[in-house]
């Protein structure tokens, strides 16, 4: 697979946010009640939040022949606040090559420590890459309540 990694633009933002709707549903619910994967899902469409996110931060997505296949979202310049691979491209080492990219970012920001918010789905992937939980914590959303963990790794 020839990906291309690049900065997302705003005519991104359809696909992202149908990516990330799509993903949670698909990938996230056997973590996740029903309840809360539409609650999480419904958050692509606020679509000024996302047009903020491409806007000031760095926005990275993974494109394969025109199709986004994943995306990750670095704000503060160390925080990973999002990372996303399409149900399609699962286990592809796309996430592993959006997560390299992002660290690397957070290298050349100076910063010695990347940060994560993540979701309970992700915990494995992260650990296989040396991450360590910082602490689990919740998060409401619509009226639920979503399990997720904040992790950290030294680069």
């Amino acid at each position: 697979m020839d990906i291309d990694f690049r900065e997302a633009t705003l005519d991104d933002l359809p696909e992202i946010t149908a990516l990330f709707k799509d993903t949670i549903r698909a990938v996230n619910r056997k973590d996740y009640s029903e309840k809360q994967v539409e609650a999480w899902a419904s958050e692509a469409d606020n679509s000024s939040k996302w047009q903020k996110r491409i806007q000031k931060t760095y926005f990275l997505v993974a494109d394969l022949d025109g199709q986004i296949v994943g995306f990750a979202w670095l704000k503060n310049g160390f925080y990973m606040d999002g990372m996303f691979v399409h149900k399609n491209f699962q286990r592809k080492t796309i996430g592993s090559k959006l997560l390299r990219i992002i660290e690397s970012r957070v290298s050349m920001n100076d910063f010695d420590t990347i940060k994560a918010d993540i979701s309970t789905t992700a915990l494995p992937f992260f650990d296989s890459h040396y991450y360590e939980v910082k602490k689990k914590q919740k998060k409401s959303l619509k009226s639920e309540v979503l399990e997720h963990y904040i992790v950290y790794r030294e680069l």
